[in-house]
């Protein structure tokens, strides 16, 4: 089913005005000047169109948000019916609404471990603020003001306000408006494929990455250091996925040291692992003290984030005897929690989780696999339902392209071409489809992404690259 096709003339004009007026995020003005950008106008399941009416699948479910396809009644439904009987009210000031109360006490059902309290945000990048608040208030509530220190990962991804970004490990965020403020540090991210030694096994380098906090808290004073964060697996920085024991390995170091443990789970959590959170799935198994979330809360139909909090720092904020002076207009706003719960509602009565763990991560994976064998692409990697693809110039030598070459945007435009949004890490391809996604969409999935590297290829060979 395509959209048909709108004016051209009205179209063009559409675009003229968003090249002249509309700022997008992480784009370089010049190139939409060059170029305008594609207009999407409809989406239904797994695909979306765009004005020229092609259809697309979504292969990254958004941006990693909308892991229950698009043009569901039932999320469209709930917030309706809630923006017509309370379209909004605060949770400011001694008072609640009747969503975001039932929303909590799902949340906290649901989440792992001796989680008891959860506090909204609009999204992630504020969830990510508030848990630096948090963690910080506990520790001035425990007497212990100068753990001030919040440590990361470096090519970790927390958000794009002041302090997500800091806490974040992006450089090119990092070159930009005086970043990382102070007290935020950063270890090595877990990448095998990157940092691995020669000849060094998988559980080798999970024991020395992990060592790398240890050294880092020695370095720093555990009496300064706050807590650790880090995502399950790292999404927007390439679908970086830890080595078995990592994760373990981090927490016993965090217990030894009394650092807290915070998983950021705003793309990991909701099934996109297979689990409700990341953090439960078998390859990292941890107990964090705090969990922050967002996108498929809601499956991105509606902005919502939050931080779920674990009795030791959720008690102490909640028998402090004064305010916490944190806050946001829309913490709590009842259209996206209603929206919500429709949400959590169709992941449990649709066994959204155990589609994906018994079929749709075994198909994404095996077609990745595949994949990998194309003369362009190896190193097929991913964890429940996310998928990643180096690109190599020459990969029986692991010869990497030239940053000039711009491999990773040529195969995105390649992958739109061929019908399919596929995302760009430099030389790193990665997906994230919908968790809803069929098998033969899985498959389709593939076939066009092959599609796109043929299409790379033939266009690397054109320019002289290969």
């Amino acid at each position: 089913m395509s959209e048909a096709a709108p004016d051209p003339a009205a179209l063009a004009d559409l675009l003229a005005g968003d090249v002249a007026h509309h700022l997008h995020p992480f784009t370089d003005p010049r190139d939409l000047q060059r170029r305008a950008p594609r207009m999407i106008v409809r989406g239904a399941g797994v695909r979306i169109w765009d004005a020229q009416g092609h259809e697309i699948l979504d292969a990254m479910s958004g941006l990693w948000c909308v892991s229950l396809g698009y043009a569901r009644r039932d999320l469209a439904d709930a917030a309706h019916e809630q923006l017509l009987r309370l379209a909004y009210y605060n949770t400011f000031f001694h008072t609640t609404t009747p969503q975001a109360a039932e929303l909590a006490r799902e949340l906290t059902a649901l989440a792992p471990g001796d989680m008891r309290h959860v506090f909204f945000t609009e999204g992630g990048s504020t969830a990510n603020d508030t848990m630096v608040r948090m963690v910080r208030r506990y520790w001035e509530l425990q007497g212990q003001p100068r753990r001030q220190v919040l440590i990361a990962r470096r090519n970790g991804y927390h958000g794009s306000t002041v302090a997500a970004a800091s806490l974040g490990g992006m450089a090119d965020m990092h070159a930009q408006g005086g970043l990382p403020l102070p007290d935020f540090e950063h270890i090595e991210q877990p990448h095998q494929l990157a940092l691995g030694l020669p000849g060094e096994t998988g559980q080798e380098f999970a024991l020395r990455a992990a060592g790398w906090l240890e050294q880092r808290i020695a370095d720093i004073g555990a009496e300064r250091v706050a807590a650790f964060v880090m995502e399950p697996v790292q999404g927007a920085g390439g679908v970086i996925v830890p080595p078995p024991g990592y994760a373990r390995e981090i927490q016993r170091i965090c217990r030894r040291h009394d650092v807290l443990l915070v998983s950021d789970e705003v793309i990991c959590g909701f099934g996109r692992l297979g689990h409700w959170f990341g953090c439960q799935h078998p390859h990292i198994d941890i107990q964090p003290d705090l969990i922050t979330f967002a996108k498929g809360v809601t499956s991105g139909y509606l902005p919502l984030g939050g931080v779920l909090v674990g009795r030791r720092v959720g008690d102490a904020l909640a028998s402090s005897g004064g305010e916490f002076e944190h806050g946001f207009t829309y913490s709590g706003h009842p259209a996206c929690c209603a929206v919500a719960l429709a949400a959590l509602r169709a992941l449990r009565g649709e066994s959204v989780l155990e589609h994906v763990r018994e079929r749709a991560q075994r198909r994404l994976h095996a077609g990745f696999a595949g994949l990998a064998e194309h003369p362009l692409a190896g190193d097929a990697a991913g964890l429940g339902m996310t998928a990643a693809l180096m690109l190599w110039r020459d990969k029986a030598r692991r010869e990497p392209f030239p940053a000039e070459a711009q491999v990773g945007l040529r195969c995105r435009e390649a992958c739109f071409d061929a019908g399919v949004v596929m995302r760009a890490v430099g030389s790193r391809m990665i997906v994230a489809p919908p968790l809803v996604s069929t098998e033969s969409e899985l498959d389709e999935m593939c076939r066009r992404i092959g599609l796109a590297l043929d299409r790379t290829r033939d266009g690397l060979r054109a320019d002289g690259w290969l």
